[in-house]
């Protein structure tokens, strides 16, 4: 189990990746509103990432 949680606290940062990336595009093609959107859900995948692995660190120790 705590393999599969390693591997998906990797796979936000693939997603904000993704999201950041996307986000620009459209930005960059005057669609705004879509690419400030994808770059608030990349933020937030960032977010998730150390969310995730700071609990998942604090749990291992108790």
């Amino acid at each position: 189990m705590e393999r599969f949680q390693k591997i998906m606290q990797y796979a936000y940062l693939v997603i904000a990746l993704v999201l950041f990336v996307e986000g620009i595009i459209k930005l960059v093609g005057n669609e705004t509103p879509k690419g400030v959107i994808m770059l608030i859900f990349a933020f937030l995948a960032v977010f998730m990432y150390f969310f995730k692995k700071r609990f998942r660190n604090r749990s291992r120790f108790k």
